[in-house]
């Protein structure tokens, strides 16, 4: 199940990404009046957990930097209801994969399979200790079968993400430390020049890099050591390990056709580039 969890991990991410990259759900969120995308992403992600202050969310998401989620929270709920952002992320991003499949595959059998399958898996995992997850898990499933498989795809990938930030704080790995060790992983160099941390003062992030130097998981030259690149595939194994039991709901022929009839929907949107 660990290796179909990552299979699943790579089939799905494509369908959720759309929400972050094309420029529906964006253009969604700011006709409600959100004046930033990270208005839209922090509002409208954090929604499900209901009116929670800045802390827990911050909590939640885990990978910001302390202050971030304090930019957002609670100021982007304050005029537009946390219901209306979840309803036009939704929308968004349903728009978005519908437009990048076209017509033909998203309205065909396949996806409409797709779509129930990846829904069973979705809505009959533990939500014990998986607070993003639950969150979701109270939000209606939607009708649409292009709205229902990006909701469920979605879904997996909170409860997915829940589970990574149990393998971090396991490991003691903070999570813009994760951000480094991230981009280290994917050859960037250095690892401060990440999208996800680069906008961070340079002393935080000198800080956090003598750190990881110190625990021996960065050298001297910011690349990863032995110690530092089997940490990471450590933490790696156990998020795919966490994230196998939605798809204990599903037989293994469920779980072939499940593969097989995503293979279509996700090379059409990573030839797009999920935008």
């Amino acid at each position: 199940m660990t290796h179909t969890a990552r299979r699943m991990f790579e089939l799905l991410e494509p369908i959720c990404l759309v929400t972050y990259l094309a420029d529906e759900c964006n253009e969604e969120l700011a006709a409600l009046g959100h004046r930033t995308y990270w208005d839209g992403y922090f509002a409208s992600r954090a929604a499900p957990l209901g009116r929670v202050p800045a802390r827990v969310v911050h909590a939640a998401f885990y990978s910001f930097a302390e202050g971030e989620a304090a930019r957002h929270i609670p100021s982007a709920w304050e005029t537009i209801p946390p219901e209306a952002s979840v309803a036009a992320r939704e929308r968004g991003s349903a728009a978005s994969v519908r437009r990048i499949l076209g017509d033909e595959l998203a309205d065909s059998p396949g996806l409409v399979r797709a779509a129930d399958l990846t829904t069973k898996a979705a809505t009959n995992a533990p939500t014990e200790g998986r607070v993003m997850y639950a969150g979701m898990r109270t939000l209606p499933v939607p009708s649409d079968p292009v709205a229902r498989l990006w909701h469920s795809a979605t879904m997996l990938r909170e409860h997915r993400c829940d589970g990574h930030v149990a393998a971090l704080v396991g490991a003691r790995i903070g999570g813009t430390e994760a951000h480094l060790l991230d981009a280290l992983a994917q050859g960037i160099h250095p690892p401060e020049t990440f999208g996800r941390v680069h906008h961070l003062p340079k002393e935080r992030l000198a800080a956090v890099m003598d750190g990881l130097r110190e625990r021996g998981l960065v050298d001297t030259d910011g690349r990863f050591t032995e110690a530092g690149r089997e940490a990471k595939q450590r933490i790696e194994a156990l998020t795919d390990e966490l994230a196998a039991p939605p798809y204990e709901a599903l037989s293994p022929a469920e779980l072939d056709e499940l593969a097989a009839e995503l293979e279509p929907i996700t090379a059409t949107l990573v030839a797009a580039g999920s935008q």
